[in-house]
């Protein structure tokens, strides 16, 4: 099996060359870059499979990397950051990044949230509790709720019959709600099912991305329900 490419931009170098040691004594292989600018070169020169990109990196900050790369790509992007409350974490989740991970951190939580966003997209199809169009209008695997279709078996949306481009984590999020339509989802149980966070984790990572959701299926598709959560609407 080849190895999990991973590039990662630091402009520390102790965090840098320590933390490209420990991602490579996991398995993982590591390309290291110093600054947003050969972050970008070296993502377009090889591809990898993941992203981790810290927040404050000179030459092109690692909020603009983030949306560079998701102009290009579909590729998971985990955002590392130096203060948990810091503005910079929304920034890098409207962005366009999937995760983010507080600096300092430990490398083997670093790794396990690494793997945890790995599984997800390796298996970006239906969650456990799939949809079964008992509660919308399915054929052939195509859930319909207004002029909102979604192919739960071609991993595809439509709005109005126009495509709808989605991250990973996104029709991940969204293949959720249409499991349960009508059914209010909380922030935990969406963190559990599609971020794999079965301890709990920062809801904001939920908020933020039901909100770039609703830019694309619709604003007034998914209700906020103040105190509870999420729901589709039916």
């Amino acid at each position: 099996m080849a190895e999990t490419h991973v590039l990662f931009v630091e402009d520390d170098d102790v965090i840098r060359e320590a933390t490209q040691l420990a991602l490579e004594r996991d398995g993982f292989a590591v390309t290291a870059m110093p600054d947003g600018l050969s972050g970008l070169e070296a993502f377009r020169a090889n591809r990898p499979d993941i992203a981790l990109l810290d927040v404050m990196v000179p030459g092109l900050d690692g909020v603009s990397l983030c949306r560079r790369i998701r102009d290009e790509s579909t590729v998971p992007v985990i955002m590392l950051s130096a203060r948990a409350d810091s503005i910079d974490v929304v920034l890098g989740l409207e962005a366009g990044a999937d995760d983010y991970v507080t600096k300092p951190f430990d490398g083997a939580v670093l790794v396990a949230r690494i793997r945890a966003v790995l599984r997800r997209f390796g298996h970006a199809g239906r969650p456990a509790g799939e949809p079964d169009g008992s509660d919308g209008h399915a054929e052939h695997g195509v859930l319909t709720f207004g002029d909102l279709e979604i192919d739960t078996e071609g991993m595809e949306v439509r709005r109005a019959g126009e495509p709808v481009a989605l991250t990973p984590t996104e029709m991940r999020l969204l293949l959720e709600f249409s499991a349960a339509p009508g059914t209010v989802l909380s922030r935990d149980r969406l963190l559990e099912r599609v971020w794999d966070y079965g301890w709990g984790g920062d809801t904001r990572v939920v908020d933020v991305h039901v909100q770039r959701l609703r830019t694309k299926i619709g604003q007034d598709r998914i209700d906020t329900v103040r105190g509870f959560g999420y729901k589709l609407k039916a």
